[in-house]
């Protein structure tokens, strides 16, 4: 497949994951009494993912996240020479995403960007009110999950057609846990997105955001075929293992 057409399709999944999360944040999460909370918002960015792996995962791979795409690079599962492109399209994408949500959300004269436009951030910015070091421990540690989950679910040695159920769960799952943390970014472009409508505060805390999710997908990368080296190794047959010439079937 040509580079601009897996570029396109990542700017088109970010934009749908950053259209769709954020968008359940900002205009369904705390609706008048019958809102639908954390768990409808994390609900939402797993749906958003999970739809957009079957939709373009085998046009671009559905990375729709600078950590993730940095994460297989990492684990010799993507091109280095094409991490930046998959980058900028990714930012480009959720950058769309936000202007038109931002035009959506001004529909109504009570809008106003200081209730923080679905923008991640810590201490007093943060949903729970987490000091920065709680906040850079979790985005490293939920963003190093999702890559594993990533990782795992897309193996060759994987049950086939079912990594984008895995993925888009494992993002439920680590959306329900640290919403109240970080508000969950997990994903640089997400949180870039929304910090540029924002400004201020979310601009000069956007860099942990960046930082510990890269932080966090290279660990996974690093990690995740040190796992798989070591089950290779095994011999053909041992308990809890399929034997080397099943594998390859």
């Amino acid at each position: 497949m040509p580079l601009t057409k897996r570029l396109g399709a990542e700017c088109l999944g970010t934009f749908c994951l950053v259209l769709g999360g954020c968008g359940a944040a900002v205009l369904a999460a705390a609706f008048p009494k019958l809102g639908i909370g954390f768990v409808g918002v994390a609900l939402a960015f797993g749906l958003a993912q999970l739809t957009m792996c079957y939709t373009i995962g085998h046009i671009s791979g559905s990375h729709i996240n600078p950590a993730v795409t940095i994460g297989l690079a990492t684990g010799g599962r993507f091109p280095r020479r094409e991490v930046i492109p998959y980058i900028v399209a990714q930012v480009v994408g959720a950058i769309i995403a936000s202007a038109v949500l931002y035009e959506i959300a001004s529909g109504v004269p009570s809008f106003t960007l200081a209730g923080g436009f679905a923008s991640n951030g810590y201490g007093a910015h943060s949903p729970g009110g987490y000091a920065l070091h709680a906040c850079l421990v979790c985005e490293i540690v939920m963003t190093f999950l999702f890559v594993v989950i990533i990782l795992g679910a897309t193996d060759k040695l994987a049950a086939s057609g079912f990594a984008g159920l895995a993925i888009g769960l494992g993002l439920t799952l680590v959306h329900l846990v640290s919403i109240p943390v970080t508000n969950t970014s997990v994903n640089p472009a997400r949180s870039t997105g929304p910090a540029l409508f924002v400004g201020g505060w979310a601009i000069h805390q956007l860099w942990l955001f960046w930082v510990a999710p890269i932080v966090g997908g290279i660990i996974a990368g690093i990690v995740y075929p040190r796992i798989t080296e070591a089950r290779a190794a095994m011999p053909a047959g041992a308990p809890g293992l399929k034997s080397t010439s099943q594998s390859n079937t």
